[in-house]
C-alpha cells in the first residue's frame, strides 16, 4: 500500500493498495517485462550513458589539444615516421590513438564510475593513476613503431593532458553539483528500514550529494522478535516526524510486502533500494530481500560500519554444499608495508632537509620568547598501544599540561577524545604563528624517520584518551599514527568528535600509498587555507 496523505506525499492522494490492475494501468507490468527481457533503458542509465559519453569525448579532446600543442611547440610533428615498418603515421592519427589510450586508461582506473563523477580529490587521484598507465602505453607504442618522439615530449604531452583534463573535470563537476541540486544526475532511491534508521539515512544523504542517491520513497519495516521475520512498521507518526526532521519535504511511504514491494518500486522508476538497520547483511532476511530486488534489476545499497573493510579482497567458495567466504586486506601484506616504510623514509628525509630554512629560525624564536625548551616531548600511544615520545615545537606555555584539565572542564570537553578550543590561553605568540601554518608539527618527521610514526595516519592519542576508546575506535591504533591524516584534511578542529573518529577508523580499512599521496596534497591545501586550525 502507498500511504500518501497531505503531510507526507504532498499530493493529496488517498491511501490505496496497489493491485495487479493498478500495476498494469501505471505501466509497472510493462517495466517489469522490459527488465525481464533486458531491453528496458531506465532514465538513470540514459543520463549516465550520455554524461559518460560527453566526459569521454571531452577527456579525449583535452589530451589531443595537449598533444598537438607540445608536438608543434617542440617541432616534432615530423618525427612520426615509423622506422621499423617504413611508413608515415601522421600527427592526427597519432593524436587520435593516444587519445584512445588516454580514455581507456581512465576507464581502467574507474574514473567514469557514477560515484566518482561529482567527487573532487578522488577524481584527481584517479586521473594521476590513469596518466601513469597511459604514459606507459604511449612509450611502448612509440618504441614498437620506432618513432623519434623524445622522452621529454612524451612526458610533456602526458603532463599537459593531465592538467587540461583536471581543469575540464572541475567544470564538469560544477555542472553535476548544480544539476544534482535540482534532483538530476541521481539514482531514484527507496529507503527501507525502521523509521529511526530511515531518518538517519535521510540526514546522511542530505549531506552527501556526491553519492547521487535521490530518495523518492521510504518503506518502514520492523523485525518481529517472535518469528524473526520482517514485517511492516505502521507507526505513521514516527515516520512522518523522521521525514520532516531529516529531509525537509514530503516523501511517499510504501507499506512493506514480501512479493509486491519490488513491483511498486519498479513502478516508481526507482533504480536503487537502500537498506538501513533492520535488514542485517549476511542474514537470511537480507539475502531473501536482496534476491527479490535484484531479480527485478534493482540495485541494493547500504552504508556499512566504519570498521567494515571496504578495500578487502573477498573469495567465495562452495565446498560440499557449504559456502565459505574468506576476506583479506591486501594493503597489510609484507610487501605493501615495506613500500609504506620506504615512502615514509623518503618523505621524512626530504622534509627534514628542506625545512631547515624554517625550523632553525623558529627554534631560535621559541627560545627567545620565554627561555623555555624548544621542543616539546609528550608521551603518545602508537602502533598497537605502544608508547613513544612525540616531538613538536613548543607552542604553549611550559605548564600547558597542568592547565588542560581545568580548561577541559570549562569548555565541556571532558568526555571528548581530542581536546581543542579556539583562543586557547596556553598558546604563546610564536605558538599562534607556528600552529596556524602547522610548523609545530615539522619535528615529528624525526619520529617518522625513527619508525614511531608514519607520514600519513591517525593522530597519536594521549594515554588518557586511549584509555577511553571503545572497541571500534581503538582499531585506529592498528596502523602507525601519522603527522597528517584524514580528519586533518577534512575540516581539522572544526569537525565534530564523531566525524573525526569515523574518518580515522575508515583510514585503517582503506589506506593505500596513492591515498596517502592524495592526503599529503590535501594537507598543503588545508595548511594554506587555515581552515579549522586552532
Amino acid at each position: 500500500m502507498v500511504s500518501q496523505d497531505d503531510s507526507i506525499a504532498g499530493k493529496g492522494a488517498s491511501s490505496a493498495r496497489m493491485d495487479d490492475r493498478a500495476a498494469s494501468a501505471d505501466g509497472t507490468d510493462e517495466r517489469l517485462a522490459g527488465v525481464a527481457r533486458g531491453g528496458a533503458v531506465l532514465p538513470a542509465l540514459h543520463w549516465r550513458f550520455c554524461f559518460n559519453l560527453a566526459l569521454t569525448l571531452c577527456d579525449a579532446a583535452m589530451f589531443m589539444i595537449a598533444g598537438a600543442t607540445v608536438l608543434n611547440l617542440r617541432h616534432e610533428t615530423q618525427q612520426l615516421y615509423s622506422l621499423r615498418f617504413g611508413f608515415d603515421f601522421g600527427a592526427i592519427p597519432y593524436l587520435i590513438v593516444l587519445a584512445c589510450f588516454w580514455v581507456w586508461s581512465l576507464r581502467t582506473v574507474g574514473i567514469y564510475h557514477r560515484h566518482v563523477m561529482g567527487d573532487g580529490y578522488q577524481v584527481n587521484a584517479l586521473l594521476v593513476q590513469g596518466a601513469v598507465v597511459c604514459w606507459t602505453i604511449q612509450c611502448a607504442f612509440d618504441y614498437l613503431l620506432d618513432f623519434k618522439i623524445t622522452l621529454t615530449s612524451a612526458c610533456l604531452m602526458m603532463l599537459s593532458g593531465l592538467l587540461l583534463t583536471m581543469a575540464e573535470r572541475v567544470v564538469s563537476r560544477a555542472l553535476i553539483v548544480r544539476n544534482r541540486r535540482k534532483g538530476e544526475y541521481a539514482y531514484g532511491t527507496v529507503i527501507v528500514g525502521s523509521p529511526h534508521g530511515i531518518g538517519r539515512m535521510l540526514q546522511f544523504l542530505s549531506r552527501r550529494q556526491q553519492l547521487n542517491y535521490r530518495p523518492v520513497a521510504v518503506c518502514p519495516i520492523r523485525l518481529n522478535p517472535e518469528t524473526n521475520l520482517i514485517e511492516p512498521d505502521r507507526d505513521d507518526e514516527a515516520m512522518r516526524r523522521q521525514i520532516d526532521d531529516n529531509w525537509g519535504w514530503p516523501l511517499p511511504v510504501l507499506e512493506y510486502d514480501d512479493y509486491s514491494l519490488g513491483r511498486r518500486i519498479v513502478g516508481m522508476d526507482a533504480q536503487t533500494v537502500m537498506v538501513t538497520d533492520e535488514l542485517r547483511r549476511y542474514s537470511d532476511n537480507y539475502d531473501i530481500f536482496s534476491s527479490r530486488m535484484e531479480s527485478l534489476g534493482l540495485e541494493m545499497a547500504m552504508t556499512a560500519s566504519a570498521a567494515d573493510p571496504s578495500n578487502h579482497e573477498i573469495h567465495v567458495r562452495s565446498i560440499q554444499g557449504t559456502t565459505i567466504i574468506t576476506q583479506c586486506m591486501p594493503q597489510y601484506t609484507a610487501g605493501r608495508r615495506l613500500v609504506k616504510r620506504v615512502f615514509d623514509l623518503v618523505i621524512s628525509t626530504l622534509a627534514i632537509i628542506c625545512s631547515l630554512i624554517i625550523t632553525i629560525p623558529v627554534a631560535i624564536a621559541i627560545k627567545l620568547t620565554d627561555g623555555g625548551p624548544v621542543f616539546y616531548r609528550q608521551t603518545r600511544i602508537g602502533l598497537r598501544g605502544k608508547t613513544f615520545k612525540m616531538i613538536k615545537f613548543r607552542s604553549m606555555v611550559v605548564n600547558a599540561d597542568a592547565l588542560k584539565k581545568e580548561l577541559a572542564e570549562k569548555t565541556g570537553q571532558t568526555d571528548r577524545f581530542i581536546f581543542k578550543m579556539k583562543d586557547d590561553p596556553r598558546i604563546t605568540k610564536v605558538g599562534h604563528f607556528i600552529r596556524r601554518f602547522s610548523i609545530d608539527e615539522l619535528p615529528q618527521f624525526l619520529n617518522v624517520w625513527m619508525g614511531d610514526m608514519s607520514v600519513v595516519g591517525p593522530r597519536p592519542p594521549l594515554p588518557e584518551e586511549y584509555e577511553r576508546y571503545n572497541k571500534l575506535y581503538a582499531t585506529r591504533m592498528l596502523v602507525k599514527p601519522g603527522i597528517t591524516g584524514p580528519w586533518q584534511v577534512s575540516g581539522r578542529s572544526d569537525l565534530s568528535a564523531e566525524e573525526s573518529e569515523a574518518l580515522d577508523v575508515a583510514y585503517v580499512q582503506d589506506w593505500s600509498i596513492m591515498g596517502d599521496i592524495v592526503i599529503l596534497f590535501r594537507t598543503v591545501g588545508a595548511v594554506l587555507s587555515h581552515k579549522g586550525a586552532y
